[in-house]
């Protein structure tokens, strides 16, 4: 009996000195992420500013629906829409290659992941302010071009071609983190494997599409849906592209520029507060149909 209450004794030290130990990072959540996100879903309720909050009331549903019914918001959903659609699969592809010949046996090897991984931890800012000098009036590409008979071009300034010039930006600082989550990836497949392949007479095409991408299917499941959370959350080139205000023509305009305009420009903090939880809605749904599809085919392979 002693023994029983002893050992219930040191069981319940345990799990208080468990308590204890993560309590700072429980109640960090807690205060920093937990309660301003029920704080905002209460608030995507009223007609709310925080220039004049005693001021705020209730409107229920009236900010959703206004929000469905915004033909800006429609346009900014389309422009992540096709932002997400251009980015995320070539940043995939790119990423899972050059992880396939990082892994590889190759000279400077080490260089080579230095130098793709380099615009990961750049900053955004500087890299975007790089992007509009080099794509400027008077920049190198449009001298480039001049020079071998082609128009400039005013990059920035045309509609159809900023938001595809922030798809670049994303592209080129984001292919070497997933790289690098690859090549972990890549380190877990078994080399018993490539040299089975190898006897059958298997050659290195062959080996990347028959064995590597098959047995990456939850590494790819993984970059797929962080790049689609990362693109649908598009902000910073954006923002700094044109200047905070999404153009030219609003073909900069992502849902969260919009929802910034609206919360810090227009301070209307409950119609910007239901502009989030609907893109909250918009990444779970896309991601659930994401787990769908990578469950699907695993399950026929």
């Amino acid at each position: 009996m002693n023994n029983n209450k002893k050992h219930l004794t040191l069981n319940m030290q345990e799990i208080v000195s468990g308590y204890l130990f993560i309590a700072p990072i429980l109640l960090s959540l807690i205060v920093w992420t937990v309660g301003p996100v029920l704080y905002s879903l209460y608030i995507s309720f009223q007609q709310f500013s925080f220039l004049n909050p005693s001021a705020a009331k209730w409107v229920y549903f009236d900010n959703y629906i206004e929000v469905f019914q915004d033909k800006t918001f429609h346009k900014a959903l389309l422009n992540t829409l096709k932002y997400s659609a251009a980015v995320v699969p070539i940043q995939t592809f790119i990423a899972l290659v050059l992880g396939y010949i990082c892994s590889r046996k190759i000279r400077f090897k080490t260089f080579f992941r230095g130098a793709y991984y380099l615009p990961s931890v750049t900053s955004s800012v500087a890299v975007s302010t790089i992007f509009m000098f080099l794509f400027s009036g008077k920049g190198i590409i449009n001298i480039f071009m001049v020079n071998f008979g082609f128009e400039a071009k005013s990059w920035f300034a045309t509609p159809k071609y900023a938001l595809m010039l922030c798809m670049v930006i994303a592209i080129w600082t984001t292919v070497g983190t997933f790289m690098i989550v690859f090549m972990a990836g890549l380190a877990d497949i078994p080399n018993e494997i490539y040299e089975a392949a190898a006897v059958d007479g298997a050659n290195e095409i062959q080996n990347f599409f028959k064995i590597t991408v098959p047995l990456l299917r939850p590494t790819t499941f993984f970059v797929v849906i962080i790049g689609l959370i990362g693109t649908l959350q598009i902000f910073d080139y954006a923002f700094i592209i044109s200047k905070g205000e999404g153009g030219p023509v609003d073909s900069t305009l992502t849902i969260v520029l919009y929802l910034y305009k609206k919360a810090f420009k227009h301070f209307d903090m409950g119609y910007a507060s239901a502009m989030a939880f609907i893109l909250f809605i918009i990444i779970f749904a896309i991601t659930l149909i994401q787990k769908k599809f990578f469950e699907q085919g695993m399950e026929q392979e």
